[in-house]
């Protein structure tokens, strides 16, 4: 059953739609399992950081452990968490007012075993603050409308300057056979891509990727918390193997790092 808690009680209709007609804050979203999830301090560390930015407030790490704990099932199934930090107080005409920020916090079912194969199209787009992970989704969801209406599954971010930047909520990662890359470009600071960075024991690298020079690469992965390590089958009109040795292998170095107890 989901579950929805503002400050670890239910949740006051009139301080969601604040949320709803501000739509001002940021979140971050993970998967926790018998009382554990993959990268717990990341998302703390991203949780306070984007509180100053969104806020200029700090936030108790501990008492957001708390509030995740307070909305976790008593069997320990797997559930999809989002902590959102609000202020319900804020209004349109002062945004600049001093915040006092609350907790948000839901859950749904985690979804049942690895999804299937990603198509996506390219866009050009470009997140506003892309280094916050902020509720301002718009513009990335109009873009996943577009994609899923012209017969794909979602779209992947291009920026002005023609480079790849990030999926729709998701970061890319892509394999030439020989080393992990990573797109070089203003996109969200991934937890899942901070995690599999560190995990993956072969050779990697940044640089910057364009749609044109996707033929250069073997493999392609979509990775975020919600579904770990997914194969990507298309950008575009290039084509990539999801039975292609190094997903499985990406998405066993995510899925043998341990889970913080939260």
């Amino acid at each position: 059953m989901a579950e929805i808690e503002i400050d670890g009680a239910p949740a006051d209709p009139a301080q969601l739609a604040a949320l709803g007609l501000l739509n001002y804050g940021h979140f971050t979203t993970l998967r926790a399992e018998a009382g554990r999830t993959r990268g717990l301090t990341l998302h703390l560390d991203r949780l306070v950081r984007d509180c100053r930015t969104v806020f200029g407030a700090s936030l108790d790490r501990e008492l957001v452990r708390d509030r995740i704990r307070h909305v976790l099932p008593a069997d320990g199934a797997p559930v999809i968490v989002r902590v959102t930090v609000f202020d319900p107080a804020l209004g349109l005409e002062r945004p600049a007012a001093p915040a006092e920020p609350r907790l948000l916090v839901t859950t749904r079912s985690a979804p049942a075993g690895p999804p299937g194969p990603l198509r996506v199209r390219t866009a050009v787009y470009r997140r506003e603050l892309p280094g916050v992970k902020h509720v301002g989704l718009f513009g990335l969801l109009h873009h996943r409308r577009l994609a899923q209406l012209a017969g794909y599954d979602d779209a992947l971010l291009v920026d002005e300057d023609g480079r790849i930047t990030e999926g729709a909520t998701w970061n890319l990662a892509l394999h030439d056979g020989r080393d992990l890359v990573r797109p070089d470009a203003a996109a969200l600071p991934g937890v899942t891509e901070a995690l599999l960075a560190g995990a993956y024991g072969g050779p990697q690298r940044r640089e910057p990727v364009a749609p044109s020079g996707l033929d250069r690469f073997v493999a392609a992965v979509a990775v975020n918390a919600g579904v770990g390590v997914r194969p990507v089958a298309a950008i575009d009109g290039t084509r990539f193997d999801p039975a292609h040795p190094a997903v499985a292998e990406l998405r066993a170095a995510y899925e043998g790092i341990d889970g913080e107890r939260i």
